[in-house]
């Protein structure tokens, strides 16, 4: 992947905007500046957006929390996104996403035994992220089982985790320590 491009900037090197950022972050549920916001400090004001909707989608999106890691594994399995993958695979499987589906989205493969819900935010995310659009009995079955307000926020989690695994892509943000079995790029 290449060395780091925006590796973390000292505090004391902070502007005031960033500073005003990153200590919002600190403050919140993440407790820590993490790894995508080290490049985003960058650009403090589109930071501090961006982990507003972060800490939305990730802790309190209709869809729950056991759904919405799910779907981030998949966006960055579509990315190959280490970071990403590296920190969520192991929450993933803390709030109930059986290691086998774990190991099988890693692998590029869809992931048998899923539960219904989980099946379907496969479906949805899978036929978004290739097609660009989801057809009418998928966009059906979405609404029936998360309401509207859960589609969008499904929406928003692919949207958002795609526009994580970008930056630190662009970034090539170090990878950090985890449990879970690392995520190369897919073959091909």
């Amino acid at each position: 992947m290449g060395s780091d491009r925006l590796p973390p900037l000292p505090p004391a090197q902070w502007t005031d905007a960033q500073r005003s950022e990153a200590e919002a972050v600190i403050a919140g549920p993440r407790g820590a500046l993490i790894s995508p916001f080290v490049p985003l400090l960058r650009s403090p004001e589109l930071m501090g957006h961006a982990q507003r909707m972060g800490e939305y989608l990730r802790y309190r999106s209709a869809i729950g929390l056991r759904l919405s890691e799910f779907a981030i594994l998949l966006t960055a399995r579509l990315w190959s996104q280490p970071v990403e993958w590296a920190i969520h695979a192991p929450i993933a499987e803390r709030e109930g996403i059986s290691p086998a589906a774990i190991e099988a989205i890693r692998q590029g493969r869809r992931p048998t035994g899923l539960r219904q819900d989980e099946a379907l935010v496969h479906d949805f995310c899978t036929e978004l992220q290739q097609n660009r659009s989801v057809c009418d009995s998928t966009w059906n079955a979405a609404v029936a089982a998360f309401g509207e307000a859960g589609v969008m926020d499904l929406v928003g989690v692919v949207g958002y985790y795609s526009y994580l695994s970008m930056v630190m892509n662009v970034a090539r943000t170090a990878v950090p320590a985890s449990g879970a079995a690392p995520l190369e790029p897919l073959a091909g």
